[in-house]
């Protein structure tokens, strides 16, 4: 253990040079995977509106929703300005995808923010999907039964409202750690308001408001699983503070193999400790950041970063228990907490 400290001192400094070259943004990557995604989304809408089978319009919706789902990834890397670098372009255009879903994607940027600081450190973090021990012990019983099957119920009961629920109440709940949440959340619910009255004007004029509707609670119920899952996947058991920020966001992460298309519809999330540790990196340089970083872990005699098998996999594998965070493991260099699946 000591010699593991001796040697982490200087990783911050070994670091930062290893992957400086990898932050540089290429816009016209990030442009066209935002136009390629969406020209699919637009393609699979106009297929489910054209088709005059229940079966087929249903069908069509639920494959839209799981490229909707990709598509608002992209929104993820125009927070961090790593989807362009055109700061206009990653600041405006996301705006329009998300409030279709009715998701604060202004409010939600200033939040991720904290996340980034937060994630490992302070149990504030308004991402933070785990529980603690006294956290479960203080609340209500109907609450325990909702920690002890929350995978389940996140992803086919809460799915998408619940996020948006979620994100509206941490912009309350932690207003005096940033002053201006409740404005943006108030912009963004005018945007919301502007993009779906529109939309459901043009549905009353074609005699469509129902179908609408189904479409609308289709595309949210197959995004907000999605959604749902990923967070979960990407924090959920790893919460813990090494020593300093890098490492503690290097372990306080889950990355999953997967294959590279999946990888880029994902934005390269899969390697989720690299981009909290560098959000600045972008995603198509996020995998050579990976295998450069745990290269130097090795090369320091460090623990590996967390790998899992992959989405399918690794949610199967969370749904199976749930683990609420315990103490700190003073035995291990990751700073990760007990996980506690007996309670």
């Amino acid at each position: 253990m000591k010699n593991n400290n001796a040697l982490s001192h200087n990783l911050p400094q070994n670091l930062r040079p290893t992957i400086a070259d990898l932050e540089t943004v290429n816009p016209w990557l990030g442009l066209w995977r935002f136009i390629s995604l969406g020209l699919v989304v637009l393609s699979l809408a106009t297929l489910a509106w054209s088709s005059h089978h229940s079966i087929l319009f249903f069908g069509y919706t639920m494959l839209m929703g799981i490229f909707y789902t990709f598509w608002l990834i992209c929104t993820h890397d125009a927070v961090h300005h790593t989807l362009t670098g055109w700061t206009w372009f990653d600041e405006l255009v996301p705006r329009s995808i998300s409030y279709f879903m009715m998701w604060p994607h202004g409010t939600y940027a200033q939040l991720h923010r904290l996340h980034h600081a937060w994630n490992g450190i302070n149990l504030d973090d308004p991402e933070r999907v785990q529980w603690t021990l006294s956290e479960y012990q203080q609340t209500s019983p109907w609450m325990q039964w909702y920690i002890r099957h929350q995978l389940v119920i996140d992803l086919f009961g809460l799915a998408g409202v619940g996020l948006i629920a979620k994100t509206s109440a941490n912009a309350f709940r932690l207003r005096q750690h940033k002053p201006s949440l409740p404005w943006m959340l108030l912009l963004d619910g005018i945007g919301i308001l502007i993009v779906q009255s529109t939309c459901i004007i043009f549905a009353i004029w074609h005699n469509k408001v129902l179908e609408y509707v189904l479409f609308w609670l289709v595309l949210e119920r197959v995004v907000g699983m999605m959604s749902q899952a990923r967070d979960h996947l990407e924090h959920y058991g790893q919460w813990g503070k090494a020593s300093g920020h890098q490492l503690t966001q290097l372990y306080a992460c889950r990355n999953l193999q997967t294959i590279p298309l999946v990888a880029w519809l994902m934005g390269g999330l899969n390697y989720h400790s690299i981009h909290h540790a560098f959000p600045s990196i972008p995603f198509n340089r996020l995998p050579e950041a990976f295998h450069r970083i745990q290269a130097i872990l090795e090369q320091h005699q460090l623990p590996p970063m967390t790998v899992g098998a992959g989405y399918v996999q690794e949610t199967l594998q969370l749904s199976k228990r749930a683990l609420l965070i315990g103490e700190p493991n003073l035995n291990s260099f990751t700073g990760r907490h007990q996980m506690l699946s007996q309670f």
